[in-house]
């Protein structure tokens, strides 16, 4: 069962399109990274998921309903949401502020405590949002999107202002949600952070989907080449001429590093044969594989989409 279900959906403002055509799915359990440059169309795409804009075409649905029409206000518990740009009001103090929002949603008042404990605010629960640094704003607003204990959990640059350490603490979290079924759908310009969290990567350029899939996926279809440090005392022709002389594989870009190591690119289609090989050379002490990582298959996705317009 999909928690939310676009199909072919459109939206426009005016002569502006906004989204054009955009199908994809959310399960249980699952975590999306939705990407995209600003105008990409991914703040309108969750605006149509949360109900706050009904789509010009196209099917929304949101745990099996059209999430703008009236009937489903039953169902809006079920969702909690992080905006990029927290604001709360000023003079209550964070324990306040999180009762109100308790009392709205129809959620008990024990959990405040337990929320404030669990995004690292317990200390600072008596005092006023005033004197909350920008970070301490974030994690009360992840507070607040988690009160309901949600099935599905939008969030929109969940970690700005937080610190390296609360950044790892938010992710575990993410992760933790994971674990008990809850889907999310996490918006980031952050993509380093992001990468070893998320299920699934969709790609927006234009209001259009440029690319759908688990990272895996997205690598086979993107056919970016993999970078290989190798350490030891190597000869950077000899190694050269080795590998070239090997099937099953392509090197280039050989370039010394350092002294000690040489680094080069190689498709990913002879990953082990190759790995093999440099392990068998007596003068390798050690080897690194990076496979491209999701900013540079967010880079090659949207470099493409955009010379392809170019062309037509």
């Amino acid at each position: 069962m999909s928690l939310v279900e676009l199909v072919n959906v459109r939206k426009s403002f005016g002569e502006v399109d906004a989204v054009k055509g955009i199908s994809l799915s959310i399960g249980p359990g699952e975590v999306l990274g939705l990407f995209g440059h600003n105008g990409a169309g991914k703040t309108t795409t969750m605006k149509m998921i949360l109900g706050l804009l009904e789509p010009t075409s196209g099917s929304v649905k949101v745990l099996g309903h059209a999430p703008w029409e009236a009937s489903f206000s039953q169902y809006r518990y079920q969702i909690g949401f992080l905006p990029e740009n927290v604001s709360f009001y000023q003079q209550l103090t964070g324990a306040e502020v999180l009762r109100h929002f308790a009392r709205l949603k129809r959620v008990s008042i024990s959990r405040v405590d337990q929320l404030l404990e669990r995004v690292g605010l317990a200390h600072a629960a008596k005092r006023k949002v005033k004197t909350y640094s920008k970070g301490m704003k974030q994690r009360l607003g992840l507070a607040q999107a988690l009160l309901c204990e949600p099935k599905l959990l939008l969030l929109d640059e969940p970690t700005v202002g937080l610190d390296p350490i609360a950044t790892q603490d938010f992710y575990s979290m993410v992760d933790e949600l994971k674990q008990h079924g809850c889907a999310v759908i996490l918006c980031s310009h952050v993509l380093p952070g992001v990468e070893k969290h998320i299920d699934r990567a969709a790609i927006l350029g234009k209001g259009q989907l440029q690319a759908l899939g688990t990272l895996e996926h997205l690598r086979q279809e993107a056919a970016l080449p993999m970078r290989i440090r190798v350490q030891g005392r190597l000869n950077r022709e000899e190694l050269q001429q080795r590998l070239a002389s090997q099937s099953g594989f392509e090197t280039r870009n050989f370039r010394q590093i350092n002294g000690h190591a040489l680094e080069f690119e190689s498709n990913q289609s002879g990953k082990m044969a190759l790995l093999r090989d440099l392990l068998s050379h007596p003068c390798v002490d050690d080897v690194d594989i990076h496979l491209p990582s999701l900013e540079q298959l967010y880079r090659h996705f949207v470099e493409a989409a955009l010379h392809s317009e170019v062309r037509s």
